[in-house]
């Protein structure tokens, strides 16, 4: 039986760090040692250049550019350990959070992903498990254009045909949730499970137990 209130028809997670857990401290410390420039300079350079890469720049020359601006001279065997361990520190997932959406989808809340994430990961992520109750997936590396640019939510708010008070989306960045609501969007900064579990109840009713 479909247990969906009326007033929400959609819901729109983000991926990184909502979806998915954030890089824990091994991977980020591997990553460390294979970049062999002190810390802060890598991660500075990583993503001081990556918002051009979630916008559709390839890899190497992406790992060129963060190469450049760190100050380091890596080989192609070493771009190569950098690239696989960044791709594989985006690919654990939040049981939390996937059981939610697990749940409403079960209930029939129509899913959707919107994630700013480079071809690299949304090549990955097409193909995940976790993502197969989502009926539609927006990566901004596709739409050459990232949160929070009012551009991404019109985009997607046309694609899947929904009123913006009837859908609902749930993002870690408080600008990208600023900029949703801006649309009129019914935007939740996303904190952890279980204030979104309270969310996402008040909005579809298709979480209460019994």
């Amino acid at each position: 039986m479909n247990s969906v209130r009326s007033g929400c028809s959609t819901v729109i997670f983000d991926y990184g760090e909502v979806l998915s857990r954030p890089q824990d401290e091994t991977q980020r410390a591997a990553m460390e040692r294979l970049a062999g420039v002190p810390a802060d300079r890598f991660w500075n350079a990583y993503w001081g250049e990556r918002r051009a890469y979630d916008g559709g720049l390839a890899a190497a020359e992406y790992w060129s550019r963060v190469a450049e601006r760190a100050g380091a001279a890596w080989d192609t065997a070493r771009v190569q350990a950098l690239w696989a361990s960044d791709l594989a520190s985006w690919l654990p997932t939040d049981p939390q959070v996937t059981a939610l959406a697990g749940a409403l989808a079960e209930r029939g809340v129509r899913l959707a992903l919107l994630s700013n994430a480079p071809a690299d990961i949304a090549g990955a992520l097409r193909h995940s498990p976790v993502l197969a109750p989502f009926g539609s997936v927006f990566f901004s590396c596709d739409l050459r254009l990232c949160k929070p640019d009012p551009a991404v939510y019109r985009h997607v708010l046309d694609e899947l045909g929904t009123e913006p008070a009837r859908t609902a989306f749930i993002d870690d960045r408080e600008e990208n949730v600023l900029a949703a609501k801006r649309e009129g969007i019914d935007a939740h900064h996303y904190e952890g499970p279980e204030g979104l579990r309270s969310f996402l109840e008040e909005r579809t009713g298709a979480l209460t137990s019994g």
